[in-house]
């Protein structure tokens, strides 16, 4: 039986839909524990509004995650920019915490956005790692830049 062909669809749907829900438990989770359910949800639309916007992003995400991964396989240079990409992305999510702190959600902000955006990031480079010759892909983007 031969391998199944690597879908950047389908996967990035079940990356998006993985990381998605566990950002989504870590922040019900943090709210819950400090004793004020859903409340970040609330602040940031409610919980429905909320809950869509955060999985239309993270499908998204993950789509585009797996499609650049698949792309680099064909252009190891690629490797570079997504990581460039990847720290840019998570460089906002510092400020968006940042800003989020003064507000509403106070010093809690940290623990609950920058700490579900870690729990998000950490998930995605585990999944495509264990899923794709990452580190080789990588090895190779920046050789051939060094060239």
């Amino acid at each position: 039986m031969s391998p199944r062909p690597h879908s950047s669809l389908r996967e990035g749907i079940i990356l998006g839909t993985v990381v998605g829900t566990s950002i989504w438990v870590w922040i019900a989770l943090v709210d819950a524990v400090v004793g004020e359910p859903f409340h970040t949800f609330s602040l940031l639309g409610g919980v429905a509004r909320f809950t869509t916007l955060h999985f239309v992003l993270c499908l998204t995400y993950g789509v585009v995650a797996v499609s650049v991964v698949h792309a680099a396989a064909r252009e190891a240079s690629l490797m570079v920019g997504a990581a460039f990409a990847f720290f840019l992305l998570e460089f906002a999510f510092v400020m968006l915490t940042a800003i989020l702190s003064q507000g509403s959600l106070g010093g809690l902000a940290w623990a609950r956005i920058l700490g579900g955006n870690a729990v998000g990031a950490a998930l995605t480079l585990l999944i495509l790692w264990r899923r794709h010759p990452l580190a080789q892909e990588f090895r190779d983007g920046t050789a051939e830049g060094e060239e």
